[in-house]
């Protein structure tokens, strides 16, 4: 979560930080995990077509402006950071409203609709990739904050943590928190019968019943790895020879700790912003893009042996993501924070 990532940079720099969420938000825990205070507002977001729903959206934005003033002054807040989503808006307006310096970050390869909202209010506006028509004094490219444990992910550390031989090939296989689909069976598929490689799957947890039960009827042995969902994904990240993952916020944790990646960006994402990160990483040498259509077990097994068979390649590519990965854009954003608090 980038926005953690970013508030431990900040309360390392004695920083005091609050977070505000939306009620019955799942964030909510993980924020109070870490140890921060957590404001509510009853907000929800918008439908993306016209819904009688809509109007109580309306409404309740309405009402979210004065509840962010309320949290802004408990707060005594000096500086106010955007983190994109749709609960940003009301506070972003809040503190333009009362003078507070606004700094707003955007996670993907374009502007979400409460950051173009948002875009003209902020002091600042910090980048996790270049995007068009977003320059100037306002505008940052820092990358997307990754955590701690992102950035301190080592290759031995990683394979202790999951039990792996150093002298191992191992292959990881993710399709983001909700798993993906297409990208599930193309892996089964491909590798599901013996493997010569250790395969490491998380294929999420809504898919697992459905992959568990294919990869059942396949001759896959101890080498294929099925997980519903990695709490360590960084460890597994960088104990892998080669990432085959989908194109989110991955890439950047992916790019800060170095791996070559086969990237199958989700078709449907908003901006199609999978496919711009994908792209990215693959001008820079540091992937294989692969579209969704394309990704057929045949195709998937073809690339990922191609490139295991190149250790050379590899490397090139791992060398690569590391020169695009930004893995102090935490602490660069946080400086940024600063300096607008005075």
């Amino acid at each position: 979560m980038p926005a953690l990532a970013l508030a431990d940079a900040l309360s390392a720099r004695g920083a005091e930080v609050g977070f505000v969420g939306v009620r019955r938000s799942g964030a909510s825990g993980r924020v109070a995990e870490h140890g921060y205070s957590h404001d509510t507002i009853r907000l929800r977001g918008f439908a993306r077509r016209l819904t009688l729903g809509n109007l109580v959206t309306v409404a309740q934005a309405a009402l979210a402006v004065p509840a962010a003033l309320r949290i802004l002054r408990k707060r005594r807040a000096q500086v106010v950071v955007g983190a994109g989503g749709y609960v940003a808006g009301p506070v972003g307006l809040a503190a333009w409203l009362t003078r507070r310096p606004l700094l707003i970050t955007e996670a993907d390869s374009h502007l979400g609709i409460t950051n173009r909202l948002l875009a003209p209010l902020a002091r600042r506006v910090a980048l996790a990739f270049p995007i068009s028509g977003r320059r100037g004094r306002r505008y940052a490219v820092t990358g997307r904050p990754v955590s701690m444990a992102v950035r301190t992910a080592t290759r031995t550390g990683g394979r202790r943590a999951l039990g792996i031989a150093p002298e191992e090939t191992v292959v990881l296989i993710v399709g983001g928190s909700q798993g993906a689909r297409s990208l599930n069976e193309a892996a089964i598929g491909a590798f599901g019968d013996a493997p010569p490689f250790t395969v490491i799957h998380s294929c999420g947890i809504a898919n697992y019943d459905g992959a568990a039960a294919e990869l059942a009827r396949r001759a896959s042995g101890s080498r294929y790895r099925l997980e519903a969902y990695l709490d360590n994904l960084p460890d597994a990240i960088a104990a892998a020879d080669l990432v085959v993952s989908r194109a989110g916020g991955s890439v950047c944790e992916i790019a800060a700790i170095g791996r070559p990646a086969i990237l199958v960006p989700y078709p449907h994402a908003s901006g199609d912003h999978q496919e711009k990160n994908a792209r990215w990483m693959a001008e820079a040498g540091a992937a294989i893009s692969l579209p969704d259509y394309a990704c057929t077990p045949e195709k998937l097994r073809g690339l990922v042996g191609a490139l295991l068979s190149d250790p050379r390649r590899l490397e090139v590519m791992g060398e690569a993501a590391l020169a695009i990965g930004r893995p102090e854009a935490a602490e660069d954003i946080a400086e940024m924070v600063l300096e607008l608090a005075g």
